[in-house]
């Protein structure tokens, strides 16, 4: 048995940027507030030469935007979005994947097929701005799952030997390396 552990949103990157983008988000909101009272709510900066409308009513909608997004990411972080697990057991013949969402009806995502289904292992490779490196299980009338986590792109030598190891532990072939 193999087991690939999948890092969801408990990545450092994203822990950074919720906090910074929460607490840049209620530095703009007091700002805003500060220059409607007139009175400043941040011993360290001073909000006196802000008039409320425009700047102070801008400051007030830019921190709200950046509260909620900085809230957004520290649940999609307390829920560990994405995280899960990879499962290849040769002795039930069977690949199990499992990947936890967000709260409701459809929380936790758990895909079983055997491994005679399978067709091949494939790797997707996009180099760019937004480059993509990717594994995924070639399923027989189920097209493409993906196996390889969100976020930033692994290296080609680890993508690589990934590939080449499930592909052997599972007795399936590494099909094709496409570069899109």
């Amino acid at each position: 048995m193999r087991k690939d552990i999948i890092l969801g949103s408990r990545r450092f990157s994203i822990y950074w940027w919720a906090s910074i983008i929460l607490l840049g988000g209620v530095g703009f909101l007091l700002v805003g507030i500060s220059s409607y009272l007139h009175h400043n709510l941040l011993f360290f900066l001073d909000s006196s030469e802000l008039v409320f409308i425009p700047q102070g009513v801008i400051m007030v909608f830019y921190g709200t935007a950046a509260i909620c997004l900085g809230l957004y990411l520290w649940l999609t972080i307390l829920w560990d979005i994405g995280g899960g697990y990879n499962e290849f057991n040769k002795k039930e013949k069977i690949v199990k994947i499992y990947r936890k969402g967000f709260p409701g009806k459809n929380r936790e995502i758990f895909l079983s097929y055997p491994i005679a289904d399978i067709k091949s292992i494939k790797v997707f490779i996009k180099e760019g701005l937004n480059p993509k490196r990717e594994i995924y299980l070639d399923i027989k009338n189920k097209g493409f799952l993906p196996l390889t986590k969100v976020g930033q792109p692994i290296s080609l030598l680890d993508l690589e030997n990934q590939a080449v190891l499930i592909a052997k532990f599972l007795g399936i072939k590494l099909e094709s390396l496409e570069v899109r």
